[in-house]
């Protein structure tokens, strides 16, 4: 078997790629922590708009976030959480959000990318809440997450939106048009009681669902529910060199996943990174691996979760170059 060193693997990349992305320079020698990624902003009711993001991890350490409406700064969250409620908000508006991480200097990064959401039209005199959610299920996923799904909320004038609470304290949003998620973070070993409530435009809460206790398991996370599903691998040549085809379907997780790292024969290869818009569904990348036929390769892949951490590995595949895949 032949290995592809890392080195030509990254030199290989495509613009959306990266061998490794971190924090930039103000110019003066500062290191910056980066612009926070997969930036996400959805109504939660007439009058306010829930932003999500992902948690920025590598060097330098992130103290704080600050979340901005246009040009003015509207929230500031402390580094270890990635998500914000922003209230007081005008119904039947749409609004432009922005994020930015600071380090402990108060040293700030570069403003995310734009995200706009849109707050529905305020219902007059709406005093009635939607139904409680039904039938809620959670199973643990490894050590490290929890898989949440339930039966739909009804309303007379229609549900904007889920709160994801465990115990006592809201950890989530999700639309209405939803039923299911993904919470991640958690602690191997744990106790967990979850429950969900439906929102309307009004801002009327409906009561909880019935808690669903869970624990996760203890010891490290092997993760194969966050794990990317539908994973293939095929090899093809074109102009005497051939090339390793890579597919796959994302997690279903909250949040966006805008960063996988790719194993080649047992070892780390590449991180790839997408700079612009995340595909949701199937993803697919291509990859020089050398111009010798009858070269077996074994290939696998992860997904950065939306709070900083890895999923789970997908099966790995083996390749034969000018051969065999499986």
């Amino acid at each position: 078997m032949r290995r592809v060193p890392a080195a030509v693997l990254c030199g290989s990349l495509l613009a959306v790629a990266s061998c490794g992305w971190g924090g930039t320079d103000d110019g003066r020698g500062v290191r910056l922590p980066s612009a926070p990624m997969g930036v996400t902003a959805a109504a939660g009711s007439a009058t306010s708009v829930h932003v999500m993001w992902n948690r920025a991890t590598g060097d330098p350490h992130v103290t704080r976030y600050e979340v901005y409406r246009g040009t003015t700064k509207v929230k500031e969250v402390p580094g270890g959480e990635h998500m914000v409620d922003i209230t007081r908000l005008t119904p039947s508006t749409a609004y432009v959000f922005t994020v930015r991480a600071l380090d402990a200097d108060g040293n700030a990064g570069p403003p995310s990318e734009q995200v706009r959401a849109t707050t529905p039209a305020a219902v007059a005199a709406d005093r009635t809440p939607p139904t409680r959610p039904g039938r809620l299920h959670g199973t643990a996923v490894g050590s490290r997450a929890a898989q949440l799904s339930w039966a739909k909320s009804t309303d007379d004038r229609g549900v904007v939106s889920y709160d994801i609470y465990q115990g006592a304290s809201k950890i989530h949003s999700v639309g209405g048009g939803l039923t299911a998620t993904v919470v991640t973070g958690l602690r191997p070993g744990a106790h967990y009681s979850f429950t969900v409530r439906a929102r309307d435009a009004a801002d009327n809460v409906s009561p909880a669902s019935d808690a669903v206790r869970l624990t996760t398991a203890p010891g490290s996370d092997d993760g194969r529910g966050t794990a990317p599903t539908g994973f293939r691998a095929t090899t093809h040549r074109a102009q005497g060199a051939y090339y390793l085809d890579l597919s796959w379907v994302p997690p279903r997780v909250d949040g966006v996943i805008t960063e996988y790292q790719i194993h080649l024969d047992r070892q780390p290869a590449t991180s790839l990174v997408w700079g612009g818009t995340a595909p949701s569904g199937k993803a697919t990348y291509s990859f020089y691996v050398g111009r010798d036929a009858g070269v077996v390769h074994r290939v696998r892949i992860r997904a950065k979760l939306p709070d900083g951490t890895w999923g789970g590995f997908t099966a790995e595949r083996t390749v034969t170059t000018g051969g065999d895949h499986r």
